[in-house]
């Protein structure tokens, strides 16, 4: 049985999350209906005007917040967290200068200079912060760097922060109070883009991929928030020892997606991990398109070692059958087929929440929500994996051209209307496609060189929503 949420913790409730009746709640990722009983119901009533206090609450505020109905809210520690900051850097003496000077002295900080080729320089900026210096002779990168760091540290917290970075004032204190929790592993904050005012720039600031949103959110595999960059990163030093592999934390054979790996890791162990972005940190991005895309190339062929790794978590696209149908039938000027699955798939809703006695009002509604999730996916996942096709439709394809045009354009300006960023809308879609092309060239490139098809794989889930049917105390 999983541990209860520590007393003197709140929950705040998650934004999607919706209370049906009395008993019933509607809402996290995967979206999934949950249950109350009396002594539940009762538990909840506690919890809304009062922190964890009891085994029941705890029991309760933990249910609510594994699921994504609720978000822990940690009460103030006692005092300051017992935490060293590792910087690994490799040629940025200027960045790590500015790194450096933005933190706040309270902490020891450990500079691992991965065999930069002017390690005079590095030093120097590192004893002028008064921060503790560890040089590499081989240049192993960011993985081999923090494993080389965590033979230096002693602290039971540590904070990883790349050079390029620039974090708030008291970014590891505030972060460092979510410990409080026992099965906390490692928490993150918001990275923030910091970006110059060009095309690229703005674009970069509107949509940088290292940029997870303004909601706090579980991490795990399959969920809104699937993973948290080591770019900046509060970690419990225990949690990474019950995780190690052949004596090292980081999978140095990766150069990219070893932080993926290492909160997947830490996942499959029982462990939280937790993305709050009430608390910022800077990250300098590329300034040009020829940087920016081909950091992206590199992102994207994490995703092929990943998937050696951890196939189950590997997912570009999730599709339910009847919204994927009605997409199909859509795109096809088939109506009579988009007709069925549409009405496949209010049935088979409303059918499953019958089963669970839960009213049907809206189901319509919902599935329309559905059918336009899967319709922007779906152009999505056409744009990364198959853009030579899609062109090809849209110079060719005759009656079909409208359609390969809605999957292309409809992603990047349902992007633009939702985030309204400071470019004209066709600046940002031109920039969406580009981007998603040299990330999806990425993908391909490393499923080559990996021999490895999963990443391309889209997944059916049958289950269009998970229903407690148990009675939770």
């Amino acid at each position: 049985m999983t541990a209860p949420l520590p007393d003197g913790f709140r929950v705040e409730p998650d934004p999607d999350a919706k209370q049906l009746t009395e008993t019933l709640w509607f809402g996290g990722t995967p979206a999934r209906v949950l249950r109350l009983t009396e002594a539940g119901r009762k538990a909840w009533r506690t919890l809304e005007t009062s922190p964890v206090g009891s085994p029941a609450t705890g029991a309760l505020a933990r249910r609510f917040t594994d699921a994504g109905l609720a978000h822990p809210v940690p009460p103030p520690p006692e005092g300051p967290p017992d935490v060293t900051i590792v910087v690994p850097v490799h040629d940025r003496a200027a960045e790590l200068a500015r790194c450096l000077g933005a933190l706040d002295g309270r902490h020891p900080v450990l500079v691992v200079d991965d065999a930069s080729a002017d390690p005079a320089a590095i030093a120097a900026v590192a004893a002028g912060h008064g921060a503790k210096l560890v040089r590499r002779a081989t240049n192993g990168g960011p993985a081999a760097a923090r494993n080389t760091a965590l033979d230096h540290v002693t602290t039971e917290l540590v904070a990883f922060l790349d050079s390029d970075c620039v974090p708030s004032p008291e970014w590891t204190d505030r972060l460092a109070a979510h410990f409080a929790d026992p099965l906390l592993a490692a928490v993150a904050p918001r990275i923030h883009p910091l970006a110059p005012d060009s095309w690229a720039g703005r674009y970069t600031r509107a949509a940088g991929s290292l940029d997870l949103g303004d909601r706090q959110a579980r991490v795990a595999p399959g969920t809104r928030v699937s993973y948290v960059p080591t770019a900046a990163l509060v970690v419990r030093r225990s949690a990474l020892e019950t995780v190690t592999r052949g004596g090292a934390v980081f999978d140095s054979a990766m150069r990219v997606g070893e932080d993926v790996d290492l909160v997947w890791r830490l996942h499959d162990a029982g462990l939280r991990v937790r993305y709050d972005p009430s608390v910022r940190v800077g990250h300098e991005e590329p300034t040009t398109w020829r940087g920016l895309l081909s950091r992206r190339f590199r992102y994207g062929t994490s995703a092929a070692p990943l998937a050696r790794r951890h196939p189950g978590a590997m997912a570009p696209l999730v599709l339910h059958p009847w919204p994927a149908v009605t997409v199909a039938g859509l795109l096809a000027r088939a109506p009579l087929v988009a007709a069925a699955g549409f009405a496949g798939a209010v049935l088979s809703m409303r059918k499953t929440l019958r089963a669970g006695d839960i009213l049907t009002t809206g189901v319509s509604r919902a599935m329309g929500t559905a059918v336009h999730q899967t319709w922007l996916g779906t152009g999505r996942y056409t744009t990364q994996f198959a853009a030579p096709a899609l062109a090809a439709l849209l110079a060719f394809g005759g009656r079909h051209r409208l359609a390969a045009a809605s999957l292309l354009l409809g992603p990047p300006l349902a992007g633009w209307y939702t985030r309204r960023p400071g470019l004209d809308p066709l600046r940002y879609s031109a920039a969406a496609v580009a981007d998603d092309i040299a990330y999806g060239a990425g993908v391909w490139a490393g499923c080559l060189t990996h021999h490895t098809a999963v990443p391309l794989r889209p997944r059916f889930a049958w289950r269009p929503l998970r229903i407690d049917r148990k009675e939770r105390r």
